[in-house]
């Protein structure tokens, strides 16, 4: 069929090849790197944020992904909101944002609303950017390059060249910054475990375990506090001048008696109108008491049962 009149096909219209992979337009794969969400690929929008990965992400998507324990290849290494830092970019002036294109105009679509406020370099892919993790300032490549400071030029914080980010950088990039992560983890680890074992052995607990219970035990430091003797001190005063505690209060064995195991068992018994050293006044607090026993008269504090 077909091939008359002259015609000479092709070979690939004769036989089956195989199609080549479409590539993507350089282009497009900048423009979705540094101008939209890693995580949403919706439009890059203020608070920025970025991994130590050097991925850009919209600050509400991080959160939701977060919220939402979803699952995504870019953003398994974000366990909280202490693993992105929002970023501080300087504007472009010259960035006039999205403007429809009219007919005979001219729109400039490399254009970036971030610039680095040293080279005046744009942030559109075309070059280099990092940020630094103290600071979390966004410059290029070629200003910490040419200036060699040891301090952030934007704001002046010191820095070290592991803390410099490198913002969707190469593979080799990713990985490099990829150990770095990981080191910064233990040794965050490693600290926290050093501070506990530091309260510990100076025995101060954060917090009530068992452990912490049994070297309070061990050290003696569960001790009566100061208010618990003020308050045992001002109680014998009133009960030796005759004057009776509120309703609740028991006094202690100690406050009532100088042998103090033989008042702490008639009162564990219910003997306290047994008690010699305990006052008439005190005494006429409970039932046992003769004066509570009259008949005829109420109780002038609790309720006595044997008044009809």
């Amino acid at each position: 069929m077909g091939c008359d009149g002259g015609t000479i096909p092709k070979r690939d219209e004769l036989v089956r090849t195989k199609k080549k992979p479409e590539k993507v337009e350089k282009k497009v794969e900048r423009e979705a790197k540094w101008k939209h969400c890693a995580l949403t690929q919706e439009p890059l929008r203020d608070p920025v944020v970025s991994c130590e990965l050097g991925r850009l992400y919209n600050k509400e998507a991080v959160l939701e992904y977060l919220l939402e324990k979803s699952h995504a290849e870019k953003a398994e290494h974000i366990s909280s909101i202490k693993d992105v830092h929002t970023l501080k970019f300087t504007e472009n002036p010259a960035y006039t944002g999205e403007v429809a294109s009219k007919g005979d105009g001219y729109t400039d679509t490399e254009t970036s609303k971030y610039i680095c406020p040293v080279t005046s370099l744009e942030m559109n892919g075309m070059h280099r950017f990092v940020f630094l993790l103290g600071c979390n300032c966004v410059l290029s490549d070629k200003a910490l390059k040419e200036l060699k400071t040891v301090k952030c030029v934007k704001c002046g914080s010191p820095y070290t060249q592991d803390d410099v980010i490198v913002i969707n950088g190469s593979e080799e990039d990713v990985k490099d910054l990829r150990q770095k992560m990981e080191a910064r983890k233990m040794l965050a680890k490693q600290e926290k475990k050093s501070r506990k074992k530091k309260l510990q052995t100076n025995g101060v607990c954060t917090n009530e375990k068992p452990a912490c219970k049994q070297m309070k035990l061990t050290n003696g430091s569960a001790l009566p506090s100061a208010s618990s003797s003020s308050s045992s001190g001002t109680t014998t005063s009133l009960q030796k001048n005759g004057v009776v505690p509120k309703r609740g209060i028991v006094p202690s064995s100690s406050q009532r008696s100088d042998n103090g195991t033989k008042s702490a068992d008639k009162i564990s018994n219910g003997l306290i109108a047994d008690d010699p050293n305990a006052s008439k006044v005190y005494k006429s607090l409970f039932t046992t008491s003769d004066k509570a026993k009259q008949q005829g008269k109420a109780h002038w504090i609790t309720y006595n049962p044997f008044y009809n």
